[in-house]
């Protein structure tokens, strides 16, 4: 019978990854629904991902389960139509052109301030903290993981009092409230998120800092250092350049640029079917070979520092905090939860296979006097 033959597959499949269906180990799989098979088979990650939201299956360790598929590469023998299509669209169209780029702030950053409250701890800082220090020690607590991450992007931008920085990307406004209150800057904060900037002009009112709606694409005005942490994954490989030419018309000679990015070790133009339709519409990680290729001839390359580790912790406290707090508001229904629970324990196991990176690249425009020396 089909039904018999899809499930073999499947079990075959997981088998070479050293995952079994109904064992005990923390990451084998527990399956709910027998259709779970020919879904996955037929619809790839999509299907996998959409099948554990509707309770298809579970795993008493979803990252652990995830980290063995991801390990055995099995998404590379396992694709869907749909992937082919996304391939091709990606190609054909700019997804993240100006107006498309707020479909990502619409549906992911304005899902509500509670949940990101809940989850991402003291600071709503959307990016990966700074656990392991230069001198070998591993701070203790989320918070103070990202206060350091903070402190690292001003020392990196060797910011001082009265210099004036611009945040592409924002978020909640707290790395630019972070600088102003620590070194003593002025600065502008960009997003593409309503619910982001309304949050970052209360949380930076009365400091000398201005919180803008508005896309990267129309800045045309001087700033002494510039920063973005946790956006470039939204603009788009047929963007790099454009986006790449702003930050430099932005900054004098010899400015400094920090760009804090997760990124992959193949060049792809659009990402994981399930991320795109439930998580983050129209993004993609961009390549060392893309990044390189965007700023040649723009920037001076002063620094490229890799703690995509950290990221796995980072994803784990937050995790740990979703679930503390559930749900965080009554209109988060058991599905939500799924998908949420699904998408970081995913990110989880990216980062521990190492698939996905974080890059922290400081660039300058023509070039530091006497060389950049990179703080840790």
């Amino acid at each position: 019978m089909p039904q018999q033959r899809f499930q073999r597959r499947v079990a075959d499949l997981l088998e070479s990854a050293d995952v079994r269906i109904g064992s005990d180990r923390p990451w084998d799989l527990q399956v709910h629904d027998p259709h779970f098979y020919a879904r996955v088979l037929g619809q790839g990650s999509l299907g996998l991902g959409e099948s554990y939201m509707e309770g298809w299956w579970d795993a008493e360790s979803l990252d652990g389960f995830l980290f063995h598929v991801l390990q055995a590469r099995l998404e590379q023998r396992v694709h869907s139509a749909g992937e082919l299509w996304d391939a091709l669209r990606a190609r054909l169209l700019n997804l993240q052109s100006r107006n498309r780029a707020r479909e990502v702030g619409e549906r992911h950053y304005d899902l509500g301030n509670d949940l990101y409250a809940a989850m991402l701890g003291r600071r709503l800082v959307y990016s990966c903290a700074y656990w392991t220090q230069a001198d070998g020690r591993v701070l203790d607590g989320l918070d103070a993981a990202q206060e350091a991450k903070l402190d690292l992007i001003c020392r990196k931008l060797r910011l001082k009092p009265g210099m004036r920085v611009l945040d592409i990307g924002c978020g909640w406004g707290e790395a630019l409230k972070f600088a102003a209150e620590r070194y003593g800057v002025s600065g502008v904060g960009i997003t593409i998120s309503k619910e982001q900037a309304d949050y970052a002009r209360e949380l930076c009112a009365g400091l000398p800092i201005e919180i803008r709606l508005q896309d990267y694409r129309e800045l045309h005005e001087p700033f002494d250092a510039v920063l973005s942490v946790g956006m470039f994954e939204h603009v788009g490989v047929k963007n790099y350049r454009g986006y790449f030419e702003v930050a430099q018309r932005c900054l004098p000679p010899g400015g400094l640029f920090l760009l804090h990015t997760i990124g992959t070790n193949r060049s792809v133009n659009h990402t994981d079917p399930w991320i795109g339709r439930y998580i983050f519409p129209n993004s993609m990680l961009p390549s060392t070979a893309q990044i390189a290729q965007a700023v040649e001839g723009l920037f001076v390359i002063e620094d490229w520092h890799n703690f995509g580790t950290d990221y796995d912790r980072t994803l784990r406290a937050w995790r740990d905090n979703v679930e503390r707090a559930w749900p965080p508001d009554p209109r988060y229904d058991e599905r939500f939860r799924r998908m949420w629970r699904y998408y970081l324990s995913a990110s989880m196991a990216t980062f521990r296979t190492r698939n996905s990176q974080l890059w922290q690249v400081v660039l300058s425009n023509g070039g530091v006097k006497g060389g950049y020396l990179a703080p840790r």
